[in-house]
């Protein structure tokens, strides 16, 4: 589904590969390294430097770019690409991987290439999320030598289902893992159409295991794939434990939770998103998503245990240790899309290790990391009821009390928006055709509106927390969608009639569901703006200290006062001593600076395609701090196509 291809920037792909690219001189002075997805194995994306902060943040200026060769339209494709990919940097070496599932080492001074590893994907397959990878995760053999192949090793995911081991030094395969290098990840998970089940986040790494999770594709039938989460030997591939959010043993306490037994034919609530670790604690976190499918449950009544919770599990065994579920029986596409932070909290003049849960809804759950439970209280509040013939929802979901939500919640004709009186009265006369009664208003034959949007609220792009200032930092959506049922007898005219709307089967159900944005006829989104922001949410009294605009929508640059309306966004944030938070994101193909403590925006520089990515930085061996993006853009939602890798620095 193209989201706003007519908001932003023509979408031409480049041609070249390859550019100059210059750097100080390399010294050989100790780097301070990014070693996974979100910094830490915890997901901060907190980065201790400061040489770049609020004073000189104005100076910084891009000092190389890499070009990956990697990037598709569709033309030649199946699906266009989605350059989401975060670097990581060890052992002074950046290490990425592209749309494709290539994967590349680069010098970080000077954005070399060092070596490249290219898997052979096919890409004339539809893979659900189209062709996305948002990075690799590497772990070190202590067992071996210095110097020894594969002691330092670099795994990757791929889209056709491998999971796949790499010599950091070299980029050649490790023979001792599973079969010549690699694991295929497709065995095991039931009958799959091409790209129904694929992957798209690094791996996990704990001790010497490998967590992996899956994305399947939605609401496509009720019999998808298994979400299953296996743990695989760093050395030689075995598997060593999988779980599955869906129980498959009827002594499983969470099988009652599946009415007429409908745990046994039900799938997905795969963990596509990034798996958290404590190492310490011997525990993974586990952010699981819908089971299938998205947008109608009576064929799986009940609250549908253990989809759409932070899942902890015993690192070294799978056990089941705790579960939060935040939304019941889920027929929202409500997914937990990010990866649970884990952070230490002063409270009482102790600190209490915790994990920080965001949502597509707009909510953060806190939540003690070694028994689940809330730190703050949340309520379960009755919600709307009423739903399509068949359908039985939960009466009542959860929310955080104090900490509060990061957009509004409902949609009412009164808020009905556009540039002109006529926008806002189509979009008034619209809004009062659906039904609009909050975030949990029931898909219906009728129409409903699904606000914030079932991309999020916060997206995959999640969240990061300054440790020192105890603030999070969340980037959210608010743009809705409109979700209608559609009688199973209807589906094929519905789908004849509108060859290019997103129109799902949910094959075994009653009801097919179509999706669409709610804007107007000239395709301004009828909700109010900000339609994206960044917000900074104190974790030690709970509320809101800043909340800002993020980014512009190109095509509306030209109307006053657009440049307060914000942006639909993917993509996340970092944040630094300095007291910077560094995102892209928006479609305005822009790297911000802001600063953490007001909100105001310090910096920016443009991008040659969008950055909807999540910017990292580290120290180089010459002493500088850089800060590296990936800017390729994304075919779904509109933004200018690339190839780029982008390192920024002082002069």
């Amino acid at each position: 589904m193209v989201l706003f291809s007519d908001w932003s920037y023509g979408g031409g792909v480049p041609q070249s590969k390859s550019e100059n690219r210059s750097a100080r001189p390399r010294t050989e002075s100790e780097g301070s390294d990014w070693p996974a997805y979100g910094h830490d194995d915890g997901g901060s994306r907190y980065s201790p430097l400061n040489e770049i902060n609020r004073d000189n943040v104005k100076n910084l200026r891009p000092v190389w770019t890499y070009r990956t060769g990697d990037v598709a339209d569709g033309s030649r494709t199946a699906e266009t690409s989605q350059f989401e990919a975060t670097p990581i940097m060890v052992d002074g070496t950046l290490y990425l991987s592209t749309p494709f599932n290539r994967v590349i080492a680069l010098d970080p001074e000077m954005g070399a290439e060092r070596w490249s590893y290219d898997p052979k994907i096919d890409l004339s397959v539809p893979y659900a999320e189209g062709l996305t990878c948002r990075g690799v995760s590497t772990w070190l053999d202590r067992k071996r030598a210095a110097g020894e192949a594969c002691r330092r090793r670099i795994f990757v995911a791929t889209n056709d289902g491998r999971l796949i081991a790499l010599d950091a030094a070299t980029g050649k395969t490790c023979a001792d893992f599973g079969k010549e290098g690699q694991v295929a990840l497709t065995r095991g998970v039931g009958q799959f159409q091409p790209g129904e089940y694929h992957f798209t986040s690094p791996p996990a790494i704990v001790g010497s295991l490998v967590v992996v999770g899956s994305t399947v594709d939605d609401a496509l039938r009720v019999d998808a794939p298994s979400g299953v989460v296996r743990a695989f030997d760093a050395r030689t591939g075995a598997l060593r434990w999988s779980w599955n959010p869906i129980p498959r043993e009827r002594t499983d306490p969470a099988w009652k939770t599946w009415k007429d037994d409908s745990a046994s034919r039900t799938g997905a609530a795969n963990v596509w998103s990034v798996i958290s670790v404590d190492a310490e604690r011997d525990l993974v976190f586990l952010p699981t998503s819908c089971p299938s499918p998205d947008f109608y449950g009576g064929e799986r009544r009940g609250n549908n245990l253990y989809s759409d919770s932070v899942v902890a599990l015993r690192a070294s065994t799978g056990k089941l240790i705790w579960y939060f579920q935040v939304v019941h029986h889920d027929i929202w596409d409500y997914d937990v899309p990010a990866q649970p932070v884990l952070v230490n909290l002063r409270r009482r003049g102790r600190e209490i290790p915790a994990v920080a849960v965001a949502t597509k809804m707009g909510h953060v759950f806190l939540l003690e990391r070694e028994t689940g439970k809330p730190l703050l209280p949340v309520e379960e509040r009755p919600v709307p009821q009423g739903a399509a013939p068949g359908e039985e929802l939960s009466p009542t979901q959860p929310f955080p009390v104090l900490l509060p939500p990061l957009g509004p919640e409902t949609l009412t004709p009164e808020d009905a928006w556009g540039i002109t009186e006529a926008d806002r009265q189509w979009c008034r006369e619209r809004i009062k055709s659906l039904r609009s009664e909050g975030i949990f208003t029931p898909p219906s034959l009728q129409g409903s509106v699904v606000y914030p949007g079932n991309i999020g609220g916060v997206a995959w792009g999640g969240v990061s927390i300054d440790p020192a200032r105890s603030i999070l930092i969340a980037n959210t959506n608010r743009f809705p969608f409109i979700i209608t049922l559609i009688p199973r007898d209807r589906y094929a005219a519905e789908k004849k009639a509108h060859p290019n709307a997103d129109i799902t089967p949910q094959t075994g159900t009653p009801y097919a569901m179509r999706r669409e944005i709610l804007r107007t006829r000239s395709g301004v989104l009828c909700n109010p703006p900000p339609w994206g922001t960044l917000a900074a949410v104190d974790l030690t009294s709970g509320r809101v200290r800043w909340q800002v605009p993020l980014g512009t929508v190109p095509r509306l640059a030209q109307v006053p006062g657009s440049s307060e309306w914000g942006s639909p966004n993917l993509g996340g944030s970092v944040v630094t001593a300095g007291g910077l938070v560094f995102i892209a994101a928006a479609m305005d193909q822009y790297l911000r600076a802001f600063d953490i403590e007001t909100g105001k925006e310090l910096w920016k520089s443009a991008l040659p395609a969008g950055g909807q990515a999540t910017p990292m930085t580290y120290r180089g061996k010459d002493g500088k701090q850089y800060v590296v993006i990936a800017a390729g853009g994304h075919g779904r939602l509109g933004t200018k196509l690339g190839d780029y890798v982008i390192a920024f620095a002082l002069p």
